[in-house]
């Protein structure tokens, strides 16, 4: 007979045995349940056209790829044979906009490879190369573009090596972006934000050949007179309505909700983007569109461009970008509401694998090739106080506030805590300055030196001290030194030309044609503020922009600050502070009690960010310290006239920062 203690033990074996294949043999799914397996490569004549083609499956995803362009021409997902396009070439693509020495050179460029290569094919993933080396009447420059896919992951992380050697030609370049042209039968539902996000009309509601839509002031934005669907009547569509800044560009994309499907665009890093946290971009917009874009003069200008000149080397990784497709099988009956938290928590996921340990390319540098570097920010304006809130970063070496129009180096950037400390991390070996600013104080830091960072190094900088521009006590202010004119009046939009996504909503500025509300509340003369009276919230117009005085007729406007001084030294020299929050083609004139003497001061034609017309509340910041002698002041009443000339058009005009009168030093 068997006793009861073998029995016992036979039994917990039996257990065990069962036990095993759910503890270490749990096959690997997706959301939905699809068993994944090792990616593989395959190189096939297309039935359409004769064309080469490569396709890389993982069972998740199947992504095909014209050979050896590099165009991503399909992407097979849950039942859908291709999310892109069905009749676009240009569906999955990276290009370039650039200028030559030569006239006759420049334009657009798709950035086409001419070489196909496998750089890896493992168990766990498969990278791809399609590759060009310049050649006359393509942009200078060597790019090779890079895609992996990998096993159990519903996405193709992509991204760009370019390089250009110092014999080779002349070169300003203005955008580089990757795009994809989504499938407009299934694409429907946008999303870049919580509180972003909306039903789309299609890009067949903006044809104005067709009567569809009416042309407004540029060509971007139209108003939809005859779309598919009543509820978009009258509306405005514009792609500049859903810019996001850097910092917040983590994740943005399009749902089909019929499909219960999502596409979506993951920024894990900014490292390698230009301009810095607050540099605004381009994200999804109609089309059904989505793009990731690398470098562009987008709400900056003509100074954002990248010029290259003789001798001059340049080399970067742009990326990788991770795009993400997800899909919902429940009964939820609003599967944007899932796809999208789940896109939100696969962007934390990419942010904290960042930098990759699975990239091929020697020129991405790993966890362990990169340094940190930490420090304490203290401001000194007075009183010595925390740099709390802040934001620091390391960029190529320059003046203060240069990594705003920096467009050919890596930026690192973090904020600090709320007592000044800060540690920015996985920098890449290299000397730099190290950058900031302050909420609530005006001006650029700049650390006094270099900062030359080695791989596996940790540099400590120890207190860092920011003395903001000053020059006295402050007499009075308008505005919050924020580097937006968010704080001032934004008017309502007109009812017949509203975007409804932004109706009590916290970016208001964002509705087509507020710049017109001017006119109106101002038809026959300009702002005047009063210090001590007037409420900058509610009398201070969010932009100085020209008046209307005809069908297309504008003329200058001439804003006055007027306030009081109980005394004046008039030996002393009062400082005044103009920060600038944005600049459209203006030219900025200060005036000191007389409103037609010549100029106290001038800026001289700055500015080409259309920020004003682009629905931003910000540009590329500039700060002007002023001295005012104390001779041009009087006891009792005093106006300062800020007088903006260019009136050509609506969009020529300035937004404010902050403004500060200050009395004469006592020191």
């Amino acid at each position: 007979m068997v006793s009861q203690k073998k029995i016992a033990s036979l039994f917990i074996c039996f257990l065990l045995l069962l036990l095993l294949p759910l503890s270490f043999s749990k096959p690997t799914r997706n959301l939905d349940g699809i068993s994944a397996r090792a990616p593989t490569v395959q190189q096939i004549r297309s039935r359409h056209h004769g064309t080469r083609e490569v396709i890389v499956d993982n069972g998740i995803i199947r992504v095909s790829f014209s050979n050896p362009q590099g165009l991503i021409t399909g992407i097979k997902y849950k039942g859908i044979d291709n999310v892109l396009h069905p009749h676009l070439r240009d569906r999955g693509y990276w290009d370039i906009t650039w200028q030559g020495t030569n006239i006759r050179q420049g334009g657009l460029d798709r950035i086409e490879g001419t070489n196909f290569r496998i750089i890896t094919q493992t168990q766990e993933q498969v990278e791809i190369s399609f590759s060009r080396t310049w050649e006359d009447g393509h942009i200078p420059l060597n790019v090779d573009k890079r895609y992996i896919i990998r096993r159990n992951t519903s996405g193709i992380y992509m991204y760009g090596i370019f390089e250009r050697l110092p014999e080779w030609p002349e070169l300003d370049m203005g955008l580089i972006r990757i795009a994809f042209k989504l499938n407009p039968e299934r694409f429907h539902y946008m999303a870049v934000a919580d509180n972003r996000q909306r039903e789309m009309p299609t890009e067949d509601d903006r044809d104005i050949k067709r009567g569809h839509a009416k042309a407004l002031g540029y060509k971007e934005a139209v108003q939809l007179t005859h779309p598919h669907n009543s509820m978009f009547k009258n509306q405005v569509d514009d792609k500049y309505q859903y810019t996001c800044e850097i910092k917040d560009n983590k994740v943005h994309g399009w749902i089909s909700t019929k499909s219960r499907v999502g596409f979506w665009i993951i920024s894990p890093s900014g490292e390698y983007r230009s301009g810095g946290p607050i540099k605004q971009e381009l994200t999804s917009h109609v089309g059904p569109t989505a793009i990731t874009t690398f470098i562009s003069g987008h709400y900056v200008g003509a100074d954002m461009e990248a010029h290259y000149r003789p001798g001059e080397a340049w080399k970067k990784v742009l990326g990788p970008v991770f795009i993400y497709l997800n899909s919902d099988s429940t009964s939820n009956n609003k599967p944007q509401d899932l796809l999208w938290e789940d896109a939100k928590q696969q962007s934390e996921k990419e942010v904290k694998a960042w930098p990759y340990d699975f990239v091929a390319s020697s020129d991405y540098l790993s966890r362990r090739e990169r340094g940190s570097v930490t420090g304490r920010l203290l401001v000194n304006d007075r009183f010595l106080t925390p740099g709390k809130s802040a934001y620091v970063g390391l960029a190529p070496p320059g003046e203060a506030g240069s990594w705003q129009t920096n467009t050919k180096g890596y930026q690192f950037w973090t904020k600090t805590n709320e007592t000044g400390y800060f540690t920015i991390e996985n920098v890449r070996p290299g000397t730099y300055n190290l950058y900031g600013w302050v909420p609530g104080f005006i001006g650029d830091f700049r650390y006094q030196n270099l900062v030359n960072v080695a791989a596996g190094s940790v540099i400590s900088l120890g207190r860092v001290v920011y003395k903001p521009p000053r020059n006295g006590p402050t007499l009075w202010e308008i505005g919050v030194p924020d580097r937006t004119a968010r704080e001032y009046f934004i008017p309502e939009p007109y009812k017949d030309t509203m975007n409804p996504l932004y109706l009590n909503h916290t970016d208001k500025f964002r509705q087509y044609g507020l710049w017109q509300r001017y006119t109106e509340l101002y038809p026959t003369h300009d702002l005047v503020y009063t210090v001590g009276v007037s409420n900058y919230s509610q009398d201070w117009f969010y932009a100085q922009v020209t008046r209307k005085t005809g069908d297309l007729t504008y003329v200058p406007t001439i804003w006055q600050i007027v306030f009081h001084l109980p005394y004046v030294n008039s030996r002393g020299s009062y400082t005044l502070q103009v920060a600038l929050a944005s600049a459209a083609w203006a030219n900025l004139q200060v005036r000191i009690n007389n409103q037609n003497s010549w100029p106290f001061f001038s800026t001289g034609t700055i500015g080409k960010d259309n920020a004003i017309a682009r629905h931003g509340i910000h540009g590329m910041y500039r700060l002007y310290t002023i001295d005012v002698p104390g001779r041009l002041l009087r006891t009792g009443t005093n106006t300062i006239y800020l007088r903006q000339p260019k009136a050509q058009g609506p969009f020529e005009g300035l937004m404010y920062d902050y403004i500060r009168l200050e009395e004469p030093s006592r020191a």
